[in-house]
């Protein structure tokens, strides 16, 4: 601007300062609120850089002039920004032009609405008081009708009480009356009546004439009760036989009367009607009596149902049917039999023996069932015998249906764990009411299933020896022993038998027993038959096959050994699976309160023992066919190895060792796949190791040793990764778990062997290439490839300590070992190192 504005001095420089003046006093007015702003920004939004709030005269000129060059153009900039002045000048004029009538358009327009306001006040306030004048004058209407209301109401209650007093006097005089000459018929009705209309009085108790009224129907209610208690005494005495003409209609209706009277009148009547009744049965069946013992206990419930037809027969209809008198008679014979045959076994516990007592107990329940297909057992409130609540359906897989003797006795086979269960029958109200008397006694039944399941284990370790291991089956897989199943269809009797005698303690001294012979079978039977191997130096037990010995020559087991190892393992793993079920069966058979009692863990650990001991067993087995040729892999001399041929003879012989014995044992597991998948992952942990361990035993190894060990290694591997589905029709995907064993220690030889073919020359190259291929940072196993590379010892002492010297440093925190092992290869570096040595394999052959 100064460039383009001739003339300079004290003057202008004076104006200049005013002008600045100016423009600072009004940025301080113009300077908006930041929420003023932004509200401006939102309504109003403009690009135009003299609309931002941070506007800057000097950087806009700058922007308009950025060059000496455009000044030649000041005179149109300045007019174009004149003119916008102007223009913004015309609208402020018309804003503020346009502004100045609003103040008296809003002064007017409030003083109308305030007029509105006003007018309306007073209509709302007219309305108001008419509507109270309304109110009023309908009081003044209704006012006469609600006193007629009151009125008539009054006048309704006391018309009607005067009604029920008039009856109530009516009726006492009347019930007065029929007491005198035992009309019971008419009384009961009656009585009813009067006591319905008695209630009503309640509140004008205080009144002598209602309070008079009301103590001579008490007093009827007294005579009444007292009177039918005199009437039934008379008509069956305590002492001597029933009324010979059976019962009466005058009876009949006093039922019915003591149905309205005092609760313990109706008691009383029951009482003495079912003690009179079986008055005869405690003389017929005492103690001293010879129909009182066990073996004559069909004659007490026969001679308890011809007493309940006789009643049925006479005196069916004398009492009303809502007294279940039937039920309570037979409810009451049940108490007195309990009672009764508690006390004569407790004379003569020693005459009991297991045949009679479950006798006993058999008809016995047969008895408790026949009377809840017969009652309700809706009586039962009253006595000491509640009614069980139904447990909910169970989902037990060893649950079959109880509710018939075929069922009780039918065989627990492998088929019955996929097999649809029935729902569970509601339970019998009526069970032990009789029945739990037996319970003290129960032990004598114990004793002797203790004794047969001993008698039974001792004929299964006979009939073994006998008749021999079982037939190999290779098309239905290993053989179950039979007696498994013998064992189990036992114990089910046995525990379906006892939850019907008692679901308490016997239940649980019975677990016991089965825990013991559980634990007997699975050591005598499947352990105690376990094929044995012999070595050189004498005889070898279960325990010592379980620990390697090297050098043994440990005879192979044959085929009957192998099928019978697997027929163990597969009755093991049934075993395991049917105590599981059960432990759950039983579980659902005892009270509640003794189901933490209940605990079959420890056989079934055992069990899992013998399934871990014979897969032990088969890989031993095949792990000890196989020393020989591994023994002659590490003596051969393998400096001495010429070219590369096929595989070796070690490997055609570990090959032919696992083709004799894996289709063999697979066939006969077929059954139990995941113990056949667990013999597989046992034998590549067991075999891969003791293969690393014999490859180092070869030293020295030459170039071409070295490519011959690879080979065989690779054609090791193949086979090992094909062993689940070797020799067999079906092509079966092996496992991943037992894959990636294999994967994993087959490639640690393979990189051994990688290294060894390797040269050490330079040392630090080969050392880097040992660290970078086995990650093994042990000085052990770097000793053992250079034995292999038949270094001498001056070479390999300074190679060793340019190994300590390579080795990573190890983490902070972990100590600094020579056992430290790197981070294990990626699968994607193994799958990479793999093909390579595919590559020198082929090359070479």
């Amino acid at each position: 601007r100064r460039a383009a504005v001739p003339g300079s001095g004290a003057g202008q420089a004076g104006m200049e300062e005013d002008e600045l003046e100016c423009v600072e006093e009004l940025e301080a007015v113009l300077q908006l609120a930041p929420e003023v702003q932004l509200a401006i920004e939102q309504v109003f939004p403009s690009q135009d850089p003299l609309d931002r709030a941070d506007f800057n005269a000097v950087e806009y000129i700058n922007t308009l002039f950025p060059t000496e060059q455009s000044l030649a153009n000041i005179d149109e900039v300045v007019n174009k920004i004149r003119l916008k002045i102007r223009r913004l000048d015309d609208n402020i004029r018309t804003v503020v032009r346009g502004q100045t009538n609003v103040g008296q358009d809003g002064r007017q327009a409030l003083e109308e609405a305030q007029k509105a306001i006003q007018q309306l006040f007073g209509k709302i306030k007219d309305i108001k008081d008419k509507a109270e004048k309304s109110e009023q004058m309908v009081k003044e209407i209704t006012r006469d009708i609600k006193q007629l209301d009151h009125a008539k109401r009054h006048l309704t209650t006391s018309i009607t009480t005067l009604n029920h007093l008039h009856m109530l006097a009516g009726g006492v005089d009347s019930l007065e009356a029929m007491t005198r000459r035992r009309q019971y018929g008419e009384v009961a009705n009656l009585l009813q009546g009067v006591v319905n209309v008695l209630e009503h009085f309640h509140k004008y108790m205080g009144i002598p004439q209602i309070r008079q009224l009301s103590e001579r129907v008490k007093a009827a209610q007294n005579e009444l009760g007292q009177q039918i208690l005199a009437d039934f005494e008379e008509a069956f005495p305590s002492q001597g036989t029933k009324r010979p003409g059976g019962p009466s209609n005058v009876l009949r209706d006093a039922c019915l009367v003591a149905n309205v009277l005092d609760p313990r009148i109706k008691q009383e009547i029951i009482k003495k009607f079912i003690k009179q009744h079986l008055s005869e049965y405690l003389v017929l069946f005492q103690e001293n009596q010879d129909v009182a013992w066990l073996d004559k206990i069909d004659r007490r419930y026969a001679w308890i149902k011809r007493q309940l037809m006789d009643y049925e027969e006479k005196y069916g209809r004398m009492f009303p049917q809502e007294w279940c008198m039937t039920e309570r008679i037979a409810v009451e014979f049940c108490h007195v039999t309990r009672t009764e045959l508690a006390k004569i076994m407790r004379t003569r516990a020693k005459e009991i023996e297991v045949k009679l007592l479950l006798f006993a107990i058999q008809r016995t329940t047969n008895f408790e069932g026949l009377m809840a297909k017969r009652f309700s057992g809706c009586t039962l409130a009253d006595g000491t015998v509640k009614k069980a609540e139904l447990p909910p359906p169970s989902t037990n897989p060893f649950l079959e249906d109880e509710t018939g003797t075929e069922t009780d006795e039918t065989v627990i086979e492998k088929g019955d764990i996929d097999r649809p269960k029935k729902p569970k029958a509601p339970d019998n109200p009526f069970h032990g009411i009789i029945s739990k008397c037996f319970e003290p006694h129960l032990y004598v039944y114990i004793e002797s299933q203790d004794k047969n399941l001993g008698e039974l284990i001792d004929r299964f370790v006979a009939d073994f020896k006998a008749q021999g291991p079982p037939k190999p089956n290779v098309d239905e897989g290993g053989a179950v022993l039979p007696s498994c199943a013998d064992l189990f269809v036992y114990y089910k009797k046995c525990m379906v038998q006892c939850s019907q005698l008692s679901t308490g303690e016997p239940m649980i001294a019975l677990t016991t027993i089965f825990q013991k012979y559980l634990r007997e079978y699975a050591w005598k039977i499947l352990s105690g038959n376990l094929p044995k191997t012999t070595s050189s130096s004498g005889g070898l037990t279960i325990t010592s096959l379980l620990k390697e010995k090297e050098g043994s020559e440990v005879a192979k087991f044959t085929v009957e050994e192998l099928c019978l190892i697997c027929s163990i393992l597969s009755t093991a793993e049934y075993c395991l699976a049917t105590t599981q079920q059960l432990e759950e069966k039983l579980k659902e058979k005892v009270d509640a309160s003794l189901m933490e009692r209940i605990n079959l863990t420890g056989e079934m650990d055992t069990f899992s023992i013998v399934i871990s001991n014979s897969i032990q067993l088969l890989v031993q087995d095949l792990d000890a066919a196989c020393d020989p040729a591994l023994t002659a892999m590490s003596k051969m001399q393998w400096q001495n190895v010429e070219h590369v041929g096929d595989q070796s003879p070690y490997v055609t012989s570990v090959i032919l060792h696992i083709k004799q014995n894996v289709p063999i044992i697979r066939d006969n597991l077929a059954s139990t796949r995941k113990y056949f998948t667990q013999f597989c992952i046992k034998f590549g942990n067991s075999f891969i190791p003791k293969f690393i361990n014999h490859l180092f035993k070869c030293k020295p190894i030459s170039m071409v040793g070295a490519e011959q060990l690879l080979l065989d290694t690779h054609s090791l591997k193949m086979v090992l990764l094909d062993l689940p589905s070797i020799g067999s029709q079906v092509v079966r995907k092996a496992p991943a778990s037992y894959t990636k064993i294999v994967v994993k220690g087959m490639t640690r030889a393979e990189m051994i062997l990688k290294v060894v073919m390797a040269p050490h020359e330079p040392t630090v190259v080969f050392v880097d290439n040992y660290i970078k291929l086995l990650a093994d940072c042990s000085t052990d196993t770097f000793q053992k490839i250079l034995d292999m590379k038949g270094l001498k010892r001056s070479e390999q002492s300074s190679m060793l300590e340019l190994f300590r010297q390579r080795l990573p440093a190890p983490p902070s925190g972990v100590e600094n070992t020579s056992s430290m092992s790197l981070t294990a290869p990626t699968p994607e570096q193994e799958s990479s190192r793999i093909r390579k040595l595919e590559k020198l394999i082929k090359k070479r052959l």
